[in-house]
């Protein structure tokens, strides 16, 4: 219900910016020849509401089990377990942003490819110990266990002071989808769900989960000409579907339904806005 009541208001307020835009009963619908396009390159801090960072933390540093035979002779497989000594993920992360759009008067619409460094907690040891219930031990290999997303946005935005102006604010809206990627300390094995009685092990690879988001934020930029430098913050909200493993989805906690990815964050922006082909002919004419 979250998620529907944000993304109806996010497709209200990109209604109302597309409108106030271009809607003009007397004259054309909007003049080509003064659209501006502009690229911009941000970097920002952002920090994770608690729920999600317990939900990273608990997927990526999951402890799994393992199911092994005592020997090579021995078709019956027996359940192991053993401790793991990582270090837990910080509830923030550096977020890097390239943004493509399109300027008409005031209002601006762009796609923001988002995307940040692999967050990284590193193994205690090239293997572990692991004992099963009747006293027998084995050892498993251990791997750094790793973290990432990345992600698309098509954003709607309004410059609240006017096309030109030196200072402006603006506002924005936005929805998209985001990739989570997590790398798993161990070979893990799960009970294959098509095959109960029999499991299949997590390889050393990604797994990925995808969300639907809804980004909102503020911008206030200065304008020199084409370029522009400015400070933002904002809100974003994304809900992760269940984690798979091997075709095995997570269930239970934290791998529940509403696997939250909030951040707010903060950051600066650098963008350049392109003549539009009218400006470019004047231009010429000087």
């Amino acid at each position: 219900m979250k998620t529907k009541i944000a993304y109806l208001v996010a497709l209200v307020c990109a209604l109302t910016f597309a409108t106030s835009a271009f809607a003009d009963a007397e004259e054309q619908f909007y003049k080509k020849d003064q659209i501006r396009g502009f690229i911009s390159f941000g970097g920002d801090f952002r920090g994770m509401f608690d729920d999600f960072h317990s939900y990273v933390n608990s997927t990526a540093l999951m402890n799994g089990g393992h199911m092994a035979a005592a020997s090579d002779a021995d078709s019956t497989k027996t359940a192991y377990a053993g401790k793991l000594k990582y270090g837990k993920f910080d509830d923030y992360y550096i977020g890097l942003h390239v943004n493509v759009g399109a300027q008409y008067k005031q209002f601006l619409t762009w796609i923001n490819m988002n995307f940040m460094p692999t967050q990284v907690s590193e193994r205690p040891s090239s293997t572990y110990v692991n004992t099963s219930a009747d006293g027998n031990s084995m050892k498993f290999p251990l791997y750094d266990v790793r973290w990432f997303s990345y992600g698309a946005d098509w954003m709607f935005g309004w410059k609240l002071f006017g096309e030109n102006t030196f200072i402006n604010l603006i506002p924005s809206v936005g929805l998209g989808f985001n990739l989570i990627n997590f790398h798993l300390a161990s070979n893990f094995d799960f009970e294959d769900l098509d095959s109960p009685g029999t499991y299949v092990s997590a390889r050393d690879r990604y797994y990925s989960t995808m969300a639907m988001t809804f980004n909102s934020e503020l911008e206030l930029r200065i304008e020199l000409g084409q370029f522009g430098i400015g400070i933002y913050g904002g809100y974003r909200y994304a809900e992760y579907n269940d984690l798979e493993i091997e075709n095995n989805v997570l269930v239970g906690e934290p791998y529940d339904t509403d696997n939250s990815g909030e951040t707010w964050f903060a950051g600066l922006r650098l963008t350049w806005t392109f003549l539009s082909d009218w400006q470019s002919k004047q231009a010429e004419k000087l």
